[in-house]
């Protein structure tokens, strides 16, 4: 019987992003030994930065139902620092992990609703160790307002779709890193009109 190779799953826009976004991450992640990818997604981000980071053990996660997109991610390189998915739910505890000096994000902020992000943040204080980072890359508001007229369409996409998602207010996003500790240390523009934010454990 002939036998089919699902295509793995595809995002142009990691594929556009991925650049911009390892020149932050080589550096801010230089001293990190275990980074936690929350939200893998297609698990594109993973393939492309772990290779890159060979002294960190790059975690993948995200939802059950991704795992397989991922793990042929994961299969098309060659590095061995890049493992396996763990199934992770920022909305349930305890997280899959103990202890990690490094989390990592990409455009999951304004797919989760309000409550999750405050769960996400609520989940990462619990094993974040004291000087670990945390990097978020994605849109986000600034005093309320848009900082471009696609991100306002992109905004309105997200709520007709559903209307608990939404380019979220960083000034809002920065009290629950700071209720858990964390203090920003970088707010980078990268292309499209997202940020690379940067966040460390202080206490």
């Amino acid at each position: 019987m002939k036998q089919t190779t699902l295509s793995k799953p595809f995002s142009q826009a990691c594929d556009n992003n991925r650049e911009a976004i390892f020149e932050v991450l080589s550096r801010v992640f230089a001293d990190c030994k275990q980074v936690l990818e929350i939200g893998s997604g297609t698990g594109q981000h993973a393939a492309a930065f772990a290779p890159g980071l060979p002294d960190v053990n790059w975690q993948t996660s995200d939802l059950p139902e991704n795992h397989p997109g991922i793990n042929q991610w994961i299969d098309s390189v060659s590095a061995p620092n890049l493992l396996r998915p763990l199934p992770l739910d920022v909305a349930e505890s305890p997280w899959p992990v103990e202890s990690i000096d490094a989390a990592f994000t990409a455009n999951t902020l304004h797919i989760m609703s309000w409550e999750h992000v405050q769960n996400f943040f609520s989940g990462l204080g619990s094993v974040l160790q004291p000087g670990g980072v945390l990097a978020v890359y994605g849109p986000f508001n600034y005093k309320g307002e848009y900082t471009s007229p696609s991100n306002a369409r992109f905004d309105q996409w997200l709520k007709d779709r559903d209307p608990a998602s939404g380019i979220r207010d960083f000034e809002a996003v920065n009290q629950l890193a700071s209720d858990i500790g964390l203090e920003l240390q970088e707010d980078n523009a990268m292309p499209a009109n997202n940020r690379l934010l940067v966040w460390r454990l202080t206490v």
